[in-house]
C-alpha cells in the first residue's frame, strides 16, 4: 500500500476488488478537494454507482442523488443527478489527466460540476484545460481497472465505501 503522507486529504474507497487510495489536490482544486471530502463524511458515495464505464477511457461515479445502489438506483436517471450543494465553479490547472487522475464530472457548462467524477482508464490529454483535475489514484489502480464496463454497466460496480483516511 502506498504511503498516505496528508490524510486528511487522501481518500479511501473501497471497491469489490480492495482499496483504492486517492490523494487529494487542494492547493490545485481547493472547493472540489472540500465537496468530496464533504460528501465522504457524509457518507453520501457509499454504495454509488460507477455509471459509465467507458473501456481505454474512464469510469465515472459519484451521482448521490440517482445511482446510490441501495437506495434509489436507476440506470435511466444514473449519471444526471448531484448533491443538494451548489455546482462548482471549474478549477482547471496545469495538472494532465494521467492515467489514474481523478476529474470532476460536468455538463457542457465548464461551472456545473457537483458530486461526479471520474477516474482515467489511460492518459487523455485532449481533457486537459476542459476539465477539473482533483485527485490522484496513489495505490489500488488495478481495482479501478476491474470495474464493470458499460453505459451503463449491466451489473454496475459501486463505491462501497468513501472515507477520509484521517477519519479511519
Amino acid at each position: 500500500m502506498a504511503e498516505i503522507k496528508d490524510p486528511e486529504n487522501t481518500i479511501l474507497m473501497e471497491l469489490k476488488d480492495g482499496t483504492v487510495t486517492i490523494e487529494l489536490l487542494p492547493d490545485v482544486a481547493p472547493k472540489h478537494v472540500e465537496r468530496m471530502k464533504t460528501l465522504a463524511r457524509a457518507g453520501a458515495y457509499d454504495n454509488v454507482a460507477f455509471h459509465r464505464v467507458i473501456p481505454g477511457f474512464m469510469a465515472q461515479t459519484g451521482d448521490v442523488q440517482h445511482a446510490n445502489m441501495e437506495k434509489d438506483y436507476n440506470p435511466g436517471r444514473a449519471g444526471t443527478g448531484g448533491s443538494e450543494h451548489p455546482d462548482l465553479p471549474a478549477e482547471f490547472s496545469k495538472i494532465p489527466h494521467a492515467r489514474g487522475s481523478l476529474g470532476a464530472a460536468r455538463s457542457a457548462n465548464p461551472n456545473s460540476a457537483n458530486s461526479q467524477f471520474f477516474i482515467n482508464f489511460k492518459d487523455n490529454d485532449f481533457l486537459n484545460g476542459e476539465y477539473t483535475v482533483y485527485g490522484l489514484v496513489i495505490d489500488g489502480m488495478a481495482h479501478v481497472d476491474n470495474i464493470a464496463k458499460g453505459e451503463p454497466p449491466a451489473n454496475p460496480d459501486r463505491m462501497i465505501s468513501v472515507k477520509v483516511a484521517a477519519d479511519v
